[in-house]
């Protein structure tokens, strides 16, 4: 089976912020040619995040809630329990895949999952990202080092979205977010739903081997050793 249709699924729960960022940064600086790609499921803890091009001005008022300075696209956004992250760490060159077209596949992953709850969604050509009549449910922000990709996609499922009033959403004043729990009538399981988004995202993205992982890779980048 060629590499490039192998990924390694990580379910990481909950992670700190800035210990997951150096992992992902650390992961994509020390991987050859020959590490399979990996996806990260996990949520955060309340954290802003700003991309490179974040404007202070739209930081509102932050109050207890840390604002990061990251090194993704994009604006300023929210992180928190009940929101679903993929990170996705991506050989780019080996898959032949610009960064447009893997934001793309993104959006469309989403798209996808959502229409499996009967949720009619979107994307805009000039916001990433995918939306639910006027309100964002997803963002997309991604970095690009050496020919691959790191940070991904953050889907709201059941949680607070209040924090989000003090921001500017992704830079845009008027800016409604809304959340899966807030379209769907039926308990949702955050577990479940990652593990659906992963089959959409290997169907997008060309992953025939799947390889499911509990744990960071020991070293970065390949699964853990079995004994």
């Amino acid at each position: 089976m060629p590499i490039k249709n192998t990924v390694i699924i990580r379910l990481l729960g909950q992670q700190d912020y800035l210990a997951c960022w150096d992992r992902m940064k650390q992961f994509t600086n020390q991987r050859t040619e020959h590490t399979p790609d990996e996806i990260w499921l996990l949520e955060h803890p309340p954290v802003f995040t700003q991309g490179q091009n974040g404007r202070a001005e739209h930081v509102l008022n932050a109050g207890r809630i840390p604002v990061i300075q990251t090194d993704r696209g994009g604006q300023i956004t929210y992180h928190g329990p009940g929101q679903l992250l993929a990170y996705i760490l991506i050989n780019l060159n080996r898959k032949k895949m610009t960064i447009r077209a893997l934001v793309t596949q993104l959006e469309k992953t989403i798209i996808d999952l959502l229409a499996h709850y009967q949720i009619t969604a979107f994307a805009k050509n000039d916001a990433p990202g995918v939306y639910v009549g006027g309100k964002k449910i997803a963002s997309v922000g991604l970095r690009v080092r050496r020919g691959c990709s790191y940070h991904g996609l953050a889907l709201n499922i059941n949680m607070d979205l209040a924090p989000y009033s003090r921001i500017n959403p992704c830079g845009y004043a008027n800016l409604v977010m809304t959340q899966l729990a807030d379209l769907h009538e039926d308990s949702l399981d955050i577990t479940t739903i990652g593990l659906q988004l992963i089959n959409y995202l290997n169907k997008n993205l060309g992953y025939t081997q799947p390889l499911i992982q509990t744990q960071m890779g020991t070293p970065y980048g390949t699964p853990e050793s079995k004994a």
